[in-house]
């Protein structure tokens, strides 16, 4: 048939791209625009090969073979599919598993259906050659593409080039049309400067250091308060840059050791994003998270569905959107509105049993399924702040989507 296909190494296209650009091979020292990327594959191959496009298929490594954001925004592309292996991590370093195997399946399995009459290859790997010889041994015509290599250094098997009929290389001036070095400081790429919402809970003091209201009996370093048996009660934990629920939580128990006299009955603690760890007249327990349900309670079987579908092919899994995501489906599926105030009264913390499922719903993206399987501290803020943003209470609790998100604090 007269069509042509791309088979794509990720590893290798990235990886010799960054080569190239950053003097390394990591990928993280790179951005790619995909959408523009996957353009320029498609127009140079229908040229060269003087066929239309077929299928344009991206072979990558994965954790656990789940998509990652980028993944994701590529298989939702037209005529791209997406083939994942497994990504694992041995001596400190990620290797691709699988890759290879999935690539030789597919050539040669295009050739011996005649689904093509040409087949681009954008790889360098020696272990594709026994693929190559069957497909042109099918009738099929095998174009090898080469990213140019730095310092002049072959990066293709030698075998592989010799192998194909026909040669390209993909030069540096083909390459930055899609892909660019991100800026570096020292030997790694900065993180991206936060949002505004990110940066408002990033910005906020520390615990320990925290104002707080001063009582009349207490000295101005005060001893950590006595147990009930005399003895000192075990400290909280260290906090981190900025404190989760669980080292709030811990505070508050320390807290609540001060004896009645010197502590107002009905004091809580809350985190404020403008004042760290203030006291606020009320009820002696933030409000109860069951009374809040979760978006698995809220979903009938028939959303759920859609819920998959659209996660499929619409949701790109930035970690910003998929917080709004989440807060869009359970805002507009919660029939009580008189919760809507206590979930503002809890800003910027999401209630324990929502927070727990939006991350799960994120692990879906791949977002956590990366460092070590630890959820990446930057992405954790972006989720929230992107759950609040979707949110976005005014004092009354009705959502307004014009009203900026300081609405959804508490007064201070």
């Amino acid at each position: 048939m007269d069509r042509c296909v791309v088979l794509v190494d990720a590893g290798y296209l990235l990886g010799a791209a960054a080569s190239l650009l950053a003097g390394d091979p990591s990928r993280s020292r790179i951005a790619v625009d995909h959408a523009t990327l996957v353009r320029q594959l498609r127009e140079r191959a229908e040229v060269e090969t003087a066929q239309p496009l077929l299928r344009i298929y991206w072979f990558d490594g994965a954790p656990d073979r789940v998509p990652q954001p980028e993944h994701r925004r590529l298989r939702v592309m037209p005529r791209v599919t997406v083939r994942l292996g497994a990504l694992t991590r041995s001596d400190g370093r990620w290797a691709q598993k699988g890759v290879d195997a999935a690539m030789h399946a597919e050539l040669t399995e295009l050739a011996r259906n005649k689904a093509c009459s040409d087949i681009v290859l954008v790889t360098g790997d020696g272990d594709l050659l026994p693929g190559m010889t069957a497909a042109k041994e099918h009738g099929v015509a095998v174009h090898l593409w080469a990213v140019q290599a730095a310092g002049g250094d072959y990066n293709q098997s030698e075998d592989l080039v010799a192998e194909a009929d026909e040669r390209r290389l993909l030069d540096r001036a083909w390459i930055t049309r899609a892909i660019r070095a991100r800026d570096t400081a020292g030997s790694c790429a900065p993180q991206p400067a936060p949002g505004p919402e990110i940066a408002a809970i990033l910005s906020a003091p520390l615990p320990d250091t925290a104002t707080r209201p001063a009582r009349d009996s207490e000295p101005e370093q005060p001893p950590a308060p006595a147990g009930t048996n005399g003895t000192a009660p075990a400290s909280a934990p260290h906090p981190r840059a900025v404190p989760t629920p669980k080292d709030l939580a811990a505070l508050r128990a320390a807290d609540r050791a001060v004896p009645a006299r010197e502590q107002p009955a009905t004091a809580t603690l809350r985190w404020s994003s403008d004042k760290g760890l203030v006291e606020r007249p009320g009820a002696a327990d933030s409000p109860d998270d069951t009374a809040l349900p979760t978006l698995a309670q809220l979903t009938t079987a028939e959303q759920r569905w859609a819920d998959r579908e659209e996660d499929i092919t619409t949701v790109g899994g930035d970690p910003f959107e998929v917080g709004q995501v989440f807060a869009r489906r359970w805002l507009g599926r919660l029939g009580d509105r008189s919760l809507l105030p206590r979930l503002a009264a809890l800003y910027p913390r999401i209630p324990h049993r929502v927070d727990g499922e939006l991350l799960r719903y994120a692990a879906r993206f791949g977002l956590l399924a990366h460092k070590d399987d630890q959820i990446d501290e930057h992405d954790r803020y972006a989720i929230r702040a992107g759950f609040w943003r979707e949110i976005d209470l005014p004092a009354n609790g009705e959502p307004a989507a014009q009203q900026p998100l300081d609405h959804a604090r508490p007064p201070t």
